[in-house]
């Protein structure tokens, strides 16, 4: 599975302002819920419901919020560079400041499992997560991340 396939062009933002891990998640619901046309709050609800369970703050200051929604037919990414890393809540009590944001259909399954795994072996990469956090550019960071071929990324 190759990222350009869950994340598009427009599905990337960066310097992105939040204070908090809240307002992020509400942020990226906002965002989803315009692409989807899906209602931000029912989005926002289940990523906060799937942090309750613990965070998807990875560690390096890197977090893969992520949920499943009967209301959506294919997995879907959304990126975000914050401007300024927040408390996540993450594995290594780092701040986030690099958010992959991946939606799926509840029927997912085994594709889920498997972009999430996809976005966590290119965000390991330290030369491309160096790169994506010297870079406001957002076309820059859409070419950075759908970069890798899956099958080079193992």
């Amino acid at each position: 599975m190759e990222l350009s396939d869950i994340l598009k062009s427009d599905g990337v933002l960066a310097s992105v302002k939040a204070s908090s891990k809240k307002q992020l998640l509400q942020e990226l619901a906002d965002r989803a819920g315009d692409m989807l046309t899906v209602p931000s709050r029912r989005i926002f609800d289940t990523l906060l419901e799937r942090e309750r369970l613990g965070s998807t703050g990875v560690g390096n200051g890197i977090a893969i919020p992520h949920a499943k929604l009967a209301e959506i037919d294919q997995i879907t990414g959304l990126f975000v560079r914050l401007f300024k890393p927040i408390d996540f809540e993450a594995q290594d009590d780092r701040p986030v400041d690099l958010i992959f944001l991946l939606l799926a259909p509840e029927g997912a399954g085994a594709d889920h499992l498997k972009a999430l795994s996809r976005v966590a072996r290119v965000l390991r990469e330290p030369g491309t997560v160096a790169k994506i956090r010297e870079t406001e550019e957002p076309t820059a960071i859409y070419s950075m991340l759908t970069a890798m071929p899956a099958s080079d990324a193992a």
